[in-house]
């Protein structure tokens, strides 16, 4: 009995703590659900759901003239969420085979059948998310779209990611300028620089984890849609650049040289309309690409190019004649330790400074130099600072090179400097900031910023545009420009230029041979590389460009910038001038041309005297809508008399329609009812019904027109 007492007591207490505990899980489940749930749902949510950024579309690019330079095309992820509530079982099997079909054509990389077991198997295992192509174009998607359940947009299922590439339609034209943008790199050229403002903003996604692993987005009111990057319109002109590019290259491939540059800007504004810059490649000694931007971000030491420098100094600081006399005498002198040469021997042991410059000697510009500047040598190093020489340009791109003018207390001068520096050593510039320097000239003193961007535009509106921006209003005196004005166009007239051989227009500028320090040193005599340049502006009387090249070791025995660089920018001068109706007089040069009234036609003195009035030619005729017809072909006025045209097809007389438009033929005779039938073009030369017949309406009349 006592043991029956104590099972009894052991169950109760067994129940009573199952019920307690019971109690305890519900009261743990009602305090999870309604008291904690919202926690607990977030914490969960935070493992299989995301707020995914959308990328902006970027903004495209353009030439001056709207032409496409760089844009973003969308390529799709394609899914298909199979088994969303939108598709029933009689949806789906009556249209896969279908879709099996078009998606097989479509994309050509599975069959229909294997198409068709994969959406089988998908519906099977309630799969919410099959990924089907990657890297699809807009123009497949759209097509995509036209499929059997597809049509039903995000209740057919399809779900789509969508990624854009920057594309380049013009390749290796401008490609270092334009630069690239890529993810994980960073941008250079206009796309570097203008990079928040083609961007855009990106857009915000939810996402949701799935079996496997996979992410995909989920249709939510809340989605944020991205919007999209604005345009940049530049300053280039894709024409220009084409010219400039071949140009380049193909006195790259000549010459065997290893790189080079070109640039063409405009002389006013200081707008690049082309710059090219080609490398040649590592593993092909024939092929060339963009990958540097030499143009701005390489200096160097320009070699003769820099003489305009040192002419405007010691002409503007000490008013120098032209015909100031130099002793060269064989073309060789001697500084220090430092022996200089001229490239070839002087005409005469006698020059004057137009013939130092004109021949490029580098001996008479080292004299006449260190003339007037060697008591004071910093007095010629501040000079050419005042020039921006020692200061980059401030461009809106990045990448600009440094440059350098050595001064006198730094570790870079020595005794040899001055005439050095003087003929383009011991200096550091860039191929734009010497271009720089020749564009203020031809500007009249006027040195302006090169600019790469004239505005921006977001949805076709101008947002901002970009002026010309003045870096020194007045580089030297007027008459130091003058002066330098005439040795430039003497270079190409009759001194190292002269080879360029341009009839059409003339040219100033200065060609440039400089040698290649390696390791300090120049090299021995057969071993040293050499770049050569041509910097110059066109047309002479009126300046509207000027343009730069330089090319680095050419390698073929020829290496003097006129023979080298001077047929690239002979290249570039005269399609540019051939294409450009700014460099072309009117044929009639302000004269006028007609020495008579022109011959009309019979029409209405209203619209003859619209006009007359438009082409400045006397005439006397009412503003009525009567035909009128000319009397005096031979006058120098138009003599106009009334027709009786109308009087006569009112009297049911037809008249003589010869000379007559067949527009004017039309509304006369169809207004008094008759069928006209017109043949050939022109003004009417014959009719069926003679002139003076009678006629009655609804008469056919064939007109002859010639």
């Amino acid at each position: 009995m006592e043991n029956k007492k104590n099972i009894l007591t052991r169950t109760y207490l067994t129940y009573i703590f199952m019920c307690v505990f019971a109690l305890g899980i519900l009261y743990r489940i009602c305090v999870i659900q309604f008291v904690e749930g919202a926690e607990w749902r977030a914490k969960a949510d935070a493992f299989t759901t995301k707020v995914e950024d959308m990328e902006a579309v970027r903004g495209n690019i353009f030439d001056a003239n709207g032409a496409l330079l760089a844009t973003s095309l969308p390529y799709y992820e394609i899914a298909f969420d199979i088994n969303t509530p939108a598709i029933t079982e009689k949806l789906f099997k009556s249209n896969r085979d279908s879709l099996a079909l078009l998606l097989s054509e479509l994309f050509h990389d599975k069959g229909p059948r294997e198409y068709l077991t994969i959406l089988n198997k998908a519906r099977k295992d309630k799969d919410r998310y099959v990924l089907l192509k990657r890297n699809v174009s807009y123009k497949d998607l759209q097509t995509l779209k036209t499929f059997p359940i597809f049509r039903k947009g995000r209740r057919g299922g399809l779900v789509t990611l969508q990624t854009n590439r920057r594309e380049r339609p013009f390749q290796m034209l401008a490609g270092r300028t334009i630069g690239m943008s890529r993810v994980g790199i960073q941008p250079v050229g206009l796309e570097g620089a203008f990079d928040t403002v083609l961007m855009g903003v990106s857009g915000k996604r939810l996402m949701q984890k799935i079996a496997g692993g996979v992410w995909r987005p989920i249709n939510d009111e809340n989605e944020v849609e991205p919007k999209d990057g604005s345009d940049l319109y530049t300053t280039i002109d894709i024409n220009l650049q084409d010219v400039a590019t071949h140009a380049l290259l193909k006195t790259l491939l000549k010459n065997e040289a290893s790189h080079g540059c070109a640039i063409l800007m405009e002389v006013k504004t200081g707008a690049i309309k082309a710059i090219a810059n080609l490398t040649r490649s590592k593993n092909d000694s024939v092929s060339y690409n963009e990958s540097f931007n030499y143009a701005i971000g390489y200096p160097t030491e320009p070699g003769s190019t820099f003489k305009l420098a040192s002419m405007l100094a010691v002409i503007d600081d000490y008013g120098v004649s032209l015909d100031e006399k130099i002793v060269v005498g064989n073309g060789e002198c001697t500084y220090y330790n430092k022996t200089v040469k001229d490239a070839h021997a002087p005409d005469e042991p006698i020059l004057t400074v137009q013939r130092v410059f004109e021949t490029s000697s580098n001996v008479g510009v080292t004299k006449l130099i260190t003339k007037y500047y060697s008591k004071n040598p910093q007095q010629f190093a501040d000079k050419l600072g005042s020039f921006h020489l020692n200061k980059k340009l401030g461009l809106s791109i990045p990448g600009e090179g440094v440059p350098r003018i050595p001064q006198t207390k730094t570790k870079y001068w020595s005794g040899v400097t001055l005439p050095q520096l003087s003929y383009g050593y011991e200096s550091l510039i860039t191929p734009l900031q010497t271009l720089t320097l020749y564009n203020a000239v031809a500007n009249d003193g006027r040195m302006v910023k090169p600019t790469f961007v004239k505005e921006i535009r977001r949805n076709g509106i101008i947002v901002k545009q970009f002026e010309t921006e003045v870096l020194i209003e007045h580089l030297v005196k007027p008459e130091t420009i003058r002066k330098v004005k005439v040795m430039l166009e003497g270079v190409v007239s009759n001194g190292s230029g002269k080879s360029l051989n341009i009839t059409a227009f003339k040219v100033g500028g200065k060609t440039g041979t400089a040698q290649i320090a390696r390791n300090g040193t120049y090299g021995r005599v057969g071993e040293r590389l050499y770049q050569a340049s041509f910097v110059g502006y066109f047309p002479a009387e009126n300046p509207l460009y000027t343009c730069i090249v330089v090319i680095n070791s050419p390698s073929n025995g020829v290496y003097y910038g006129a023979a080298v660089a001077g047929p690239v920018f002979k290249e570039i001068a005269e399609k540019v001038y051939s294409s450009s109706l700014n460099c072309i007089e009117p044929v009639n040069n302000g004269n006028k041309l007609l020495t008579k009234a022109p011959e009309v036609i019979t029409a209405k003195s209203n619209e003859l005297g619209s006009v007359a009035s438009a082409f400045k030619i006397p005439v006397k005729s009412s503003n009525s809508e009567s035909f009128v017809k000319q009397n005096k072909p031979d006058a120098g006025k138009w003599e106009l008399s009334e027709t009786d045209l109308q009087a006569q097809l009112r009297k049911g007389i037809m008249p003589n329609l010869s000379g007559l438009s067949a527009k004017d033929a039309l509304f006369l005779l169809e207004n008094n009812g008759f069928y006209v039938q017109l043949q050939g073009f022109g003004s009417v030369k014959k009719q069926s019904l003679e002139a003076g017949q009678r006629f009655s309406k609804g008469n056919k009349i064939v007109l002859t027109l010639g």
